[in-house]
C-alpha cells in the first residue's frame, strides 16, 4: 500500500475539520492555506468524501464544509479506502475488494508463499488503521 497524495490532503483536511464537529462549517480556502493544498485538488477531495457521507457542505457566505460523522467513529483506514481503494498490497489478500489470481502457479494450491506473507502485511495496516479513529488523529493521540 502506497498513500497517495490525494489520502495525504483528505487527512490533513480532516485534521482542520474534526476539531470543528457539531460547529460551523470550515470554507474550503481556509483548509487549502492552512494546510498547504491546492485548492482544486481540495475540492475533489472534499467531494469524494462528501459523496461518501462523511462531510456535509454548504453554499453562501458562512457555507464551507463540516464533518458529518463523530470523529470518533470514523477510522484512518475508511478514509484512505475511500480515496485509494483497497489496503492489501496484491488483490488476493484484500477483504473487500478480494480479486482471484489469474496467473499465480499458486493459485490452485491450499498453500501460497506470497499470499501468507502479503496477507500478514495487510492485516498489520488494516490493525493500525482500521484502529486510529479521525478523534485520535487530529487530537495528537498516539497508539502504542
Amino acid at each position: 500500500m502506497k498513500l497517495s497524495k490525494r489520502s495525504e490532503y483528505a487527512l490533513r483536511a480532516l485534521i482542520e475539520l474534526t476539531p470543528k464537529y457539531g460547529q460551523a462549517p470550515v470554507q474550503r480556502h481556509v483548509i487549502a492555506r492552512r494546510q498547504h493544498i491546492p485548492i482544486e485538488f481540495l475540492e475533489q477531495i472534499l467531494l469524494a468524501l462528501r459523496n461518501a457521507g462523511l462531510l456535509a457542505s454548504r453554499r453562501g457566505v458562512d457555507g464551507g464544509y463540516s464533518l458529518i460523522k463523530p470523529p470518533e467513529k470514523v477510522t484512518l483506514g475508511q478514509v484512505i479506502r475511500i480515496l485509494d481503494g483497497p489496503l492489501a498490497p496484491i488483490g488476493c489478500v484484500s477483504k473487500t475488494a478480494y480479486q482471484k489470481c489469474r496467473d499465480c502457479p499458486y493459485a490452485k494450491r491450499a498453500y501460497c508463499p506470497l499470499q501468507d506473507v502479503m496477507g500478514s502485511v495487510r492485516n498489520a495496516i488494516a490493525d493500525i488503521l482500521d484502529n486510529y479513529t479521525l478523534r485520535d488523529f487530529a487530537s495528537g493521540h498516539r497508539k502504542a
